[in-house]
């Protein structure tokens, strides 16, 4: 994850923090490029990607979906792939001005009370986001309404994302 600034930096943290708590390893990594500036900073950022590569090797990787139309979150995308080729990547969607959703082609079913503390999360998480209009608990609930209904989720929400590649690894000594 990349982050603007301190407060931005903290809410990332906070956030998986308290969702991610009891599962084994989660980490957050943080820099603090410029907010709207990645593609002028591209060199910094790159670098700042291959540190990652040499530090870690997630069993699955979150990242924005390249057709992303915020400069910052397509360039994030592009260097993820260009960094962790041969991981497990799952795009996801941001709803925002830019109208860029799209079709994703994964679906994360999810009951309804465990859509409702994301959107709880979300909302107590990140005060630096509530100035936008589109920050709402209606918002985030249309979207996990909407993929629930796309894969016919038996609680009526989901959570999609978009993998572009999946390697299906038969064991050798199966045959």
């Amino acid at each position: 994850m990349l982050a603007a600034n301190g407060v931005r930096a903290d809410e990332a943290r906070r956030s998986v923090a308290e969702f991610a708590s009891g599962y084994a390893s989660v980490r957050v990594f943080v820099e603090s490029f410029r907010d709207g500036f990645l593609p002028y900073d591209g060199g910094d950022v790159k670098q700042f990607f291959e540190q990652l590569k040499a530090e870690v090797s997630p069993d699955v990787i979150f990242t924005h979906q390249r057709s992303d139309l915020h400069q910052d979150h397509r360039i994030v995308s592009e260097l993820t792939w260009n960094t962790f080729r041969d991981h497990f990547i799952l795009e996801y969607e941001i709803p925002k001005y830019d109208g860029d959703l799209s079709a994703p082609n994964v679906f994360v079913n999810l009951p309804a009370p465990i859509a409702e503390r994301k959107v709880d999360l979300l909302l107590s998480h990140f005060d630096s986001q509530r100035n936008k209009s589109w920050f709402t608990a209606d918002l985030f609930q249309g979207l996990m309404r909407l993929r629930g209904m796309e894969s016919n989720s038996p609680s009526g929400h989901a959570e999609a994302f978009y993998c572009r590649k999946v390697v299906i690894a038969l064991n050798a000594n199966e045959h």
